[in-house]
Formats: structure tokens, sequence, C-alpha cells
């Protein structure tokens, strides 16, 4: 069944407490670190948690709130913006496959390789036929992750709605302490905005690992819903502190 991202609601239900749900936000985050500590002395699998969103959409309060409790030894973050002359140079994913995480660690992607599918399709960069292409070449490289190099794969779409997201830009420039956030390109790509929803349902419905459609107009139900399914990931690949294997006398 397709996803249509007009149809699922941005903001949290009704019925939900939200003191109640950032309790269980600090809870869940302090798990997290738990399990990453856990996998990281484990050195077996590895994690790569990607949050794909229209600008303000909150992958940076995210990546600051979710994973507060993480050691930085075993945690890495990476945004990816316009590819440098040395990556324009190479294949679309050579930089993407330098960034993969190593066995033991948690990696995220502040956007992604899906920016090759979706900036470049909307600007018409790219032909319809370079886009089908390039998908196929984006699930075979997420299945070489998880198959090959023992790696889960987490894709969070920032689900924001257009009014939400004017709001949040226009905090930039009415918030000094947020003034260096400010692009006035961002208002530009806002002008976009329904050529963007169809690139991305277009990416999430051909998609073979599936996206987690995470509401983020309000920030508190955006931290527990990507924490909630991180830490049910997490629990999930089981990770086990290294025991020393006692020799016999």
């Amino acid at each position: 069944m397709s996803i249509k991202l007009s149809t699922i609601p941005s903001l949290p239900p009704d019925d939900l407490n939200k003191k109640k749900m950032e309790a269980k936000t600090i809870e869940m985050v302090i798990k997290i670190g738990e399990l990453q500590h856990k996998m990281y002395a484990e050195g077996k699998q590895s994690l790569l948690v990607i949050l794909q969103g229209m600008d303000a959409s909150g992958k940076d309060g995210t990546v600051k709130t979710v994973f507060a409790d993480c050691n930085p030894t075993g945690i890495d973050t990476y945004a990816f913006k316009k590819p440098t002359d040395e990556e324009f140079a190479h294949d679309f994913l050579w930089r993407v496959h330098q960034k993969s995480p190593r066995k033991g660690n948690i990696m995220i992607f502040n956007r992604s390789h899906y920016e090759d599918i979706l900036i470049q399709r909307v600007h018409k960069w790219i032909t319809e036929e370079h886009v089908a292409k390039r998908m196929k070449a984006i699930n075979a490289y997420e299945e070489l992750m998880e198959f090959d190099n023992n790696t889960k794969i987490l894709k969070f779409y920032m689900h924001i709605s257009p009014e939400r997201q004017q709001e949040k830009l226009q905090e930039r420039i009415d918030d000094p302490t947020k003034n260096w956030k400010h692009k006035a390109a961002d208002w530009d790509e806002n002008d976009h905005w329904d050529e963007y929803m169809r690139c991305y349902e277009y990416a999430i419905n051909n998609s073979y690992i599936p996206w987690h459609i995470a509401p983020c107009d309000k920030r508190w139900y955006r931290n527990y819903y990507i924490a909630k399914v991180v830490l049910s990931t997490l629990e999930a690949m089981n990770p086990q502190l290294p025991l020393l294997v006692k020799e016999n006398d």
C-alpha cells in the first residue's frame, strides 16, 4: 500500500500527555545510551540512522535529544551537504560508503544519499530515468549494509507541516540565538513544497527497507516517537558485553 504523506498527521495524538511523554523519553534516552555502550563493546553489529526531511523539520534537535546519553566514542553524525568537487568526480554513493558505520558504532546521517533523488529531481538536474537507476543503487547499498555488514538501518522521514515549517523558518529570523541557522535559500526551497512531497513519496514507496514517518510539528512528540523506535531496534539487536573466557587450569 503506497504512503501518501498528506494523509498522515504531523501532530501527536490528542490523548497524549506532554509531560508524561517527556518523562518516558528521558527514560528511553538513558536506555539507548546503555545499549549503545554494549554494542560498542561487542563490536559485531552497527546501526545507521537516517534523518531525512524538509528544512527546519528537527533533524539537529533529534540528534541532540535522542542520543544525548550515548558515549561520543562509538557514535558519529554526518550532515550531507552539497557535494565537493572531489565527491562530484565520483559516483553519488562514493561519499556515503566512506561514512557508513563500522561494526560497534552508531552513525547518524543528517540528510543522506536520498538528497540525490530529491533536490536534484525537484530542480530537474537529473532525468527520471536517472532517478530510477539511482533508486535501485540506493536499495542495493542499503541491502549490502544490512545483509553483508550486519548493519541495521533506520530511516525516518521528518514529517512537518508546511505551516509549522514556515513558523520555524521565521524563528530563525526573529530569534537572535537562531539567526545563524537562517538561509534565504530555505525559503526558496519551500516554494517547491508539493514537488518535494511527490519526490519524497517516490523514495519512501520504492525503498526496500521501510521508512518511519515521524510526526514533527511538536518537538516533544518527535523526540518520543524516534526514541521509541531507536530503543526497540537496539533491544531487538540485543548487543552483549563480551566476557573473558577462562582458561582451564
